[in-house]
């Protein structure tokens, strides 16, 4: 399991609650149980960090603490 912070909620546009990593942009996932957004999200994970070192791209090291949102 990775270190990086996911959000889940439920919503009612989806119908489905949705699994969003926010350290790293664009990544989420959805499931129709919270337990089933995360085992997607933890895919989706993986995948985002594959395919930016395929391009190059930087990967983020996570936070490790919880994100402070405004």
């Amino acid at each position: 399991m990775n270190r990086y912070e996911v959000i889940i909620y439920w919503s009612e546009e989806d119908e489905a609650f949705v699994a969003e990593v926010p350290e790293l942009p664009g990544c989420a996932a959805h499931g129709a149980t919270q337990e089933a957004a995360l085992a997607s999200a933890q895919q989706a994970i993986g995948l985002w960090i594959e395919t930016a070192k395929e391009f190059g791209d930087p990967v983020p090291e996570p936070k490790g603490r919880r994100l402070i949102f405004a």
